[in-house]
């Protein structure tokens, strides 16, 4: 793939960065209301009929399971064309800026994970230590940009990076370890065809299609393979031509088109589908079972600790540097936010278990934990923070 030749200049904002904080922050309020209308109607008289949608058989699939194989390589394939652009000609173009969410982000995984394996380990639910690593980037913006002025930019730069890191770490443990038995000839034929697409990327073929027709193969046959599909989204990511990163360039006009459909159609669909959740009778003695403990502490304690920990680290060791903008109150609260988890954790919770009854009591711990992140973060920010000049968000 060929690296692109482009000047290092410091942290703009470019227009493409502020339409995604603008339409991720909007995105949190929809998932909010979405998540409120899918549980008040799978709780309803209407239950049977509303949870049946999906479940109806699709092509061999399954309504959800098509949202979550098909539609969800799509959001993988956005986060893929962010973070490309990121370490391009974003916050992660220079290293020691960039080791900072870096740091934050690994700490912010660490943490939450070692916590739910503290809980779990060697019991049934231990593969579940996946699933508090992960931060919500549209639900954490959502909360963020509330407070308006009264928090830096630099520290919503700075939380996006952040999710965006902390997104590629969750995909690496979905790789790793949510991969179940490899079919080699499926997995051989998705290689050959990503290396046929580096193929295209280096002798600079800009036309759209190709990319995104073989990608549509190779996620065919990545999901017969025994890897998760929507790994496809992020490796296609990266064999798109970034170019220059300027408006002409394919990974930007795809991530263009691409930012509202996911924030406005995809995440949206994801949530209805995903919370469309019978709560159990029992389901308060639930929460005090060793995994919704794992997942609510991880998310809500190991989540902000993690990350200001290794934060403190990176600047004491000298690799990087705070935002001269930003104080270490602050970034405790963007830790707090940090644990919003929602998508992503429901995402891993699927791979992680088979048993219904385990499966919908993780996605209650993850919704409860969530809304305690997000509140949490929110009032401490509120109550440390002033009122800011204005600036172009």
């Amino acid at each position: 793939m060929t690296k692109p030749q482009v000047a290092k200049t410091s942290w703009p904002l470019t227009s493409l960065l502020q339409r995604f904080l603008q339409s991720e922050s909007k995105a949190g309020v929809i998932l909010i209301i979405c998540t409120l209308i899918s549980l008040l109607l799978a709780n309803s008289p209407l239950a049977e009929q509303y949870l049946s949608i999906w479940h109806l058989q699709i092509g061999g699939f399954t309504v959800e399971h098509a949202v979550n194989d098909g539609l969800m390589a799509i959001f993988f394939l956005l986060v893929g064309l962010e973070l490309e652009r990121e370490i391009y000609i974003g916050e992660l173009a220079d290293i020691k800026a960039a080791l900072l969410p870096i740091f934050a982000a690994l700490g912010g995984m660490v943490c939450p994970a070692l916590i739910h394996w503290l809980f779990n380990g060697g019991t049934a639910a231990q593969g579940g230590a996946g699933i508090p690593m992960a931060t919500d980037i549209a639900f954490a913006l959502g909360v963020l940009m509330l407070l308006g002025k009264r928090v830096p930019l630099s520290l919503k730069v700075f939380l996006t990076a952040l999710a965006i890191i902390d997104d590629l770490g969750a995909i690496l443990v979905i790789a790793l370890f949510y991969s179940k038995g490899l079919a080699w000839g499926y997995l051989g034929a998705a290689i050959a065809i990503f290396a046929l697409l580096g193929l295209l990327n280096r002798l600079r073929v800009y036309v759209l299609w190709p990319y995104l027709l073989l990608g549509a193969v190779a996620w065919y046959c990545m999901l017969h393979s025994g890897v998760h599909a929507t790994i496809t989204g992020v490796v296609l990511a990266f064999l798109i031509p970034f170019g220059n990163g300027d408006e002409k360039s394919p990974s930007h006009r795809l991530e263009h088109q691409l930012t509202g459909v996911v924030a406005y159609a995809i995440l949206p669909i994801f949530a209805l589908a995903n919370t469309a959740i019978a709560i159990p009778s029992a389901w308060a003695q639930q929460l005090l079972s060793a995994n919704s403990l794992g997942i609510m502490l991880g998310l809500v304690v190991g989540k902000p600790v993690g990350i200001v920990l290794f934060s403190a680290l990176a600047v004491s060791l000298g690799w990087s540097k705070l935002p001269a903008d930003i104080r270490w109150s602050q970034v405790m609260g963007a830790g707090m936010l940090g644990g919003i988890g929602f998508t992503m954790s429901i995402f891993i919770t699927l791979l992680a278990f088979d048993d219904p009854a385990l499966i919908v009591a993780s996605k209650i711990a993850i919704m409860l934990a969530s809304v305690m992140a997000g509140i949490l973060g929110l009032l401490w920010l509120k109550m440390i923070s002033t009122k800011l000049p204005a600036t172009s968000l």
